[in-house]
């Protein structure tokens, strides 16, 4: 039985995975990366949110706060799994890639939730200085996509795998039963 996928789930995790691995590569080459570093060009647009996400700028960076290269290196195992998932669902049509999908998805919508939480527990420590424009354009919106899509993917290869379960437990009550006759 080949295994069901989904264009849009395959869609974010394929294109996902050129976005984390910039995002890391400008996490992990602070300060090089960020504003007034010799690697900046390569990071550029990140000269607006170093000044709205604090957790990215220069005063995280210099009190050594790990949280940012603590998600970005979350966001490396992650997209291991994105792609390890395209891989197995549409290559070698293993039947056990939606598991993959799915716990691709969790680690993301999980990572995301922790992000978002850790500005409520700190007062909106790092992004609480921003206008509700900027905070909505540059922080909300970008950001909300992380939680809204993995949501979807968690719900939608969640419901999928249950199927499965069900399928194979009824399966194995029917042959159980045809055994014991």
């Amino acid at each position: 039985m080949p295994v069901k996928t989904y264009t849009w789930v395959s869609l974010w995790f394929l294109l996902t995975a050129p976005i984390i691995a910039w995002d890391v590569g400008y996490c992990f080459m602070r300060p090089r990366s960020m504003e007034g570093g010799d690697l900046h060009w390569i990071w550029a647009p990140y000269s607006i949110y170093q000044n709205v996400d604090l957790v990215y700028g220069v005063a995280a960076l210099e009190h050594g706060d790990g949280f940012t290269n603590a998600q970005s290196l979350l966001n490396v195992f992650e997209t291991l799994l994105n792609l390890a998932y395209l891989y197995a669902a549409h290559i070698n049509a293993w039947a056990p890639a939606p598991l993959i999908g799915f716990t691709a998805a969790s680690l993301t919508l999980a990572k995301t939730v922790l992000y978002w939480a850790q500005e409520y527990y700190c007062n909106y420590c790092a992004v609480g200085h921003n206008s509700l424009r900027d905070l909505i354009q540059y922080w909300i919106i970008p950001n909300g996509f992380w939680l809204v899509v993995p949501s979807f993917i968690v719900w939608r290869l969640g419901k999928d795998l249950v199927a499965d379960l069900n399928l194979a437990h009824a399966a194995s009550v029917k042959a159980a039963s045809g055994k014991s006759k």
